[in-house]
């Protein structure tokens, strides 16, 4: 037999092997620091990536770019609510259909981690709740509520029926299932972490190992004793602090980043989000150099297609469609320079003798001439049949789970002034009198009230609410649309709530938007309507739709809901994949909320996402010329930070306020900055207060132009997250202050102080002040 015959031999035989291996059973458990690989010490690589993000077309070549980086394992949420979109209804077909993905992962010798929730965060919308749940007004989410707790478990026996037979003990390739999801950002709750895990095991999810992730500050309130602890943080972090309570309380626990978080995700009317390729690199060369497992969140982010975007917390600030995350695959699947920066490190970690696959080529982008969508259909001359309620309700009251909502109602004859007092409107609001736009209101403003002119006996008053996404986050999953309580009618006389409705409801289905009578003719008045085109293509290829002459709203292409777009930016184009495009004849269809400055497109080859319309940020926390005048305050407590990383407690007389204030005078490495990741203040009882209601009512300085460090992400709930004074034009120095409104009086007894994560960084507060009232602090201009 001569050489090259042996050389094919061995080849095929190597291919079979590997065919064989594929579908034989193994095992993934955990051993003494380390995990075990069938019996094999083995560290977890993981690129987390979102199936329903990609579309089906992409799955393989998204794997291929994560197999290409160096990842030996990916990891994914199930979003529950895509699979169960109404009540009882499942659907686990064409870009649900996870098992498949799990399979084309297997295929490419790729592991899976599954996080199946219930709750999962993810920046989708309600945290992968499903919308329905909030029908019942009363019920308790993330829970041990009986009703949520059933529904959680039809739910999980579902994902079974999907994912069971992959567990890798039965020949398949899911080595680990997640219990929740950092649960201790939300909340204290044992006995509820400890029914989901039941859950997940009675659904026969756990021939593989059950873990459990959270924040180093806070893993331990819902730790269950059979569960591996996992810990999440970002770039840039100090990674023995991360791990040291952990290695205290579990020395013989393999080590395990569940989210090292590469980059951050956008907001509407926030900068374009972006971290170093440097400090991503630097913190995994840390981890793999002491054997520490991680996943890499998000190695390819995609895209959150039609109206699955969520809503960060607290204070409503929606997110953009794209989800590129500034991930080393960015959001059309294209190798960034951090991809080759991380395959590089990751290349050096390869077992001997190992190499890694050539990066995929990338799927070719095309431009699409301009062309105009020259047909129209107004939304108040297409209204679907209304429902008559005598007083408002939300959006899920009417068995509506997205879109809009239009309350419409006749008018009492005034010639007085009156102000329209709307409690609350989710989320972003045009009110109208016979046809005539009077005001838009926005939720990320805090915008709710409105001045009506001079109005007749029987004047049609519309409100027309747009849902942007229910919130994702802490207490913010219970975010009711439409209007949630109430419209009053307020003049010098008295207050009076308007009664009498018809309701239309306004779907995002494409089967709504195409079935309207579409007209050749302008929209003169300027009104929400459809707008329908076509275009004519040779050849197909990803491409991004030029929204920037349109105002708000959503569109479809052959019938594909492509996503929301808002002329505030920072994204301004709308990723289109080529696989969903077709050659010859192709319909565009756009819902503008207002009215574009030109009925018109065209395809770009690449995407913007770093352009905001605003003048600065949609989140600052000082208007022009404000000052904070504290001339005749006395200040409550003075003190000094210590310097480093980590959490510091103060604690202080009791006292009941509503405004808090911190100023800080100066820095530990003497610099003219100043900067908080998270504040808490402690209650009577020494823990902290609810957070829920608070408000920035002032910052003297927020660095908005090189980043999104607002005044707000004090109490986001992020961690990785901070204020930081203005670093990129003239910054004054000390003292800074930041006020905030708690929403309603609580009696105090200290707060809690968290430093920037990075060492060294500027804007670590040394001395400060604290001061404190019932009444609001007075600023000038």
């Amino acid at each position: 037999m001569n050489k090259f015959i042996s050389l094919i031999l061995i080849g095929l035989l190597a291919i079979l092997t590997s065919s064989c291996n594929n579908n034989a059973k193994g095992t993934f458990e955990v051993g003494q620091n380390t995990f075990l690989l069938n019996g094999e010490p083995f560290v977890v690589k993981a690129a987390e990536l979102h199936y329903p993000r990609i579309p089906r077309e992409y799955w393989e070549h998204r794997i291929q770019m994560t197999k290409a980086l160096g990842m030996n394992t990916i990891c994914l949420y199930i979003f529950w609510n895509i699979h169960e979109p109404e009540e009882g209804q499942f659907d686990f077909t064409g870009n649900n259909d996870v098992a498949a993905f799990c399979r084309l992962a297997r295929k490419h010798g790729m592991h899976v981690i599954v996080r199946p929730g219930p709750y999962v965060c993810a920046e989708w919308e309600m945290g992968g709740l499903p919308w329905w749940l909030l029908k019942k007004s009363d019920i308790k989410l993330r829970d041990n509520d009986p009703y949520f707790l059933e529904r959680t478990r039809l739910f999980m026996n579902e994902v079974s029926k999907q994912l069971a037979d992959l567990q890798i003990t039965r020949g398949g390739n899911i080595i680990m299932f997640q219990v929740e999801n950092e649960y201790g950002a939300y909340g204290t709750n044992k006995e509820y972490v400890a029914n989901i895990r039941d859950i997940v095991r009675d659904a026969g999810l756990d021939e593989v190992p059950l873990f459990q992730c959270d924040w180093n500050s806070n893993f331990e309130n819902n730790a269950l004793d059979d569960l591996l602890w996992t810990i999440n943080f970002g770039t840039g972090a100090n990674i023995e602090d991360q791990f040291r309570r952990l290695k205290e309380l579990r020395p013989e626990s393999p080590l395990m980043c569940s989210e090292f978080w590469s980059g951050w995700f956008d907001h509407w009317g926030a900068k374009h989000e972006t971290r170093s390729a440097e400090a991503l690199v630097a913190g995994l060369k840390e981890m793999l150099d002491q054997n520490i497992s991680f996943s890499l969140y998000m190695t390819h982010g995609g895209t959150s297609f039609g109206h699955w975007g969520g809503a960060n917390f607290p204070n409503f600030s929606p997110t953009t469609t794209s989800y590129d995350y500034d991930a080393p695959i960015n959001e059309y699947g294209r190798a960034t320079e951090k991809y080759y920066q991380v395959r590089r490190l990751l290349e050096q970690y390869l077992p001997e003798g190992e190499q890694l696959p050539p990066v995929p080529d990338s799927i070719p982008t095309i431009s699409i001439p301009e062309f105009e969508l020259n047909e129209n259909a107004v939304l108040f001359d297409n209204l679907p049949e209304p429902v008559r309620s005598e007083e408002v309700k939300s959006m899920e009251y009417f068995e509506q789970g997205w879109g809009s909502i239009l309350y419409r109602t006749k008018l009492k004859e005034s010639a007085a002034r009156q102000t329209l007092v709307i409690t609350e409107a989710n989320d972003w609001t045009q009110v109208f009198i016979n046809g005539e736009r009077i005001a838009a209101l926005s939720r990320l403003k805090g915008e709710g009230s409105a001045v009506l002119p001079p109005v007749k006996e029987g004047d049609v008053l519309d409100i027309l609410v747009e849902a942007m996404g229910r919130m994702n986050f802490g207490k913010g999953i219970y975010d009711w649309k439409g209007i949630t309580e109430k419209v009053e009618l307020v003049t010098e006389d008295g207050t009076t709530e308007l009664k009498g409705w018809e309701v239309y409801n306004i779907p995002v289905d494409y089967a709504f938007a195409k079935n309207k009578t579409y007209r050749e003719e302008a929209n003169t008045a300027g009104h929400p309507a459809y707008y329908r085109g076509t275009f004519t293509l040779d050849e197909t290829g990803d491409t991004f739709l030029d929204m920037r002459n349109w105002s708000k709203g959503m569109v479809w292409v052959n019938g594909y809901a492509i996503g929301r777009y808002w002329h505030i930016g920072p994204q301004q184009a709308l990723y289109v994949p080529g696989c969903w495009l077709k050659k010859g004849k192709n319909e565009v269809i756009v819902l503008d909320m207002a009215s574009p400055e030109k009925p018109a497109l065209n395809g770009l080859r690449e995407p913007i996402l770093d352009q905001l319309s605003l003048q600065g940020s949609a989140y600052a926390h000082r208007k022009a010329g404000e000052e904070l005048n504290l001339s005749g305050e006395q200040a409550y407590y003075t003190g000094s930070f210590k310097p480093g990383n980590g959490w510091q407690h103060v604690k202080f007389g009791k006292q009941q306020i509503r405004y808090f204030c911190l100023e800080s005078l100066n820095s530990h490495e003497g610099d003219n900055y100043a900067a908080i990741a998270e504040l808490e203040l402690l209650g009577e009882d020494g823990k902290p207060v609810s957070r829920q209601h608070w408000k920035v009512v002032y910052a003297d300085s927020e660095e908005t132009n090189s980043a999104n460090n607002i005044a707000s992400n004090v109490f986001d709930l992020q961690e990785s997250t901070f204020w930081h004074t203005d670093y990129s034009t003239l910054n004054p120095g000390h003292p800074h202050h930041i006020v905030i409104d708690l929403g309603e009086d609580k009696v105090i007894s200290g707060f809690s102080y968290l430093p920037r994560p990075e060492s060294g960084k500027p804007g670590m507060i040394k001395d400060y002040r604290v001061y404190i009232k019932k009444t609001p602090f007075k600023l000038t201009q």
